[in-house]
């Protein structure tokens, strides 16, 4: 269990777990890095200590690296990863809806992939698997560790300034708005909203525009 107490700026300890949760988890899922981050911005929540800064850009590295791990691991151990990760037909259906996105998203879904559940190791593996763009997947997930361990840590502020005296009911606090967006974030791609979105936001072709005109022009088939 965490201990809070330990979680303090001028601490070593503090500095070890911002790096190297973010980077094993991407191996190893189980581990519990939003939580250890959130975790920190709790602890560090009355802080105005510059070093915090310091913190969360370690969460961001340590993403940055363990998602290019996963990448290097999926393009070159890429049969053996591939029974590991993506074993039954579970896997296969996420290995099979990695592809998808990544065929359909690019870039942007190894930015959001990081507040998928289940989405960051699935999408990293696979990008290695099938040699997605080595420069266009830095660019990601530099993009996406970033985003990720500033939203964490954010959370965790704001979980620890609501409830100074209580670090740890400013930790549940922002444990369940992580677990809130990550669920909200879930429903929008189970229901394909996104997809939605993506298509209406496509611009029409010009076949697309002038087909209509032909026709009104022709009057109705007979």
């Amino acid at each position: 269990m965490i201990d809070l107490a330990q979680l303090d700026v001028s601490s070593p300890v503090s500095y070890l777990i911002a790096v190297l949760v973010p980077a094993l988890d991407a191996l190893i899922p189980v581990l519990p890095s939003e939580t250890a981050v959130i975790a920190l911005g709790v602890a560090t929540a009355g802080s105005t200590d510059p070093r915090i800064a310091v913190l969360v850009a370690l969460a961001a590295l340590g993403a940055f690296v363990g998602d290019n791990a996963a990448y290097l691991l999926g393009r070159r151990f890429g049969p053996a990863v591939s029974r590991w990760i993506f074993a039954g037909e579970r896997g296969e259906r996420r290995r099979a809806w990695a592809q998808r996105s990544l065929a359909q998203y690019g870039t942007r879904i190894i930015v959001a992939c990081r507040f998928i559940p289940g989405g960051r190791t699935a999408v990293t593996l696979t990008c290695g698997l099938i040699g997605y763009p080595r420069r266009s997947f830095v660019l990601g997930t530099a993009i996406a560790g970033v985003l990720w361990a500033s939203y964490a840590f954010f959370i965790g502020r704001i979980g620890g300034k609501v409830f100074e005296q209580r670090p740890w009911a400013g930790l549940l606090l922002g444990l369940a708005a992580a677990v809130a967006i990550s669920a909200l974030v879930e429903v929008l791609r189970r229901t394909g909203l996104g997809r939605r979105l993506a298509r209406a936001r496509k611009p029409r072709t010009e076949s697309q525009v002038t087909e209509p005109l032909v026709t009104a022009r022709r009057g109705p088939a007979p």
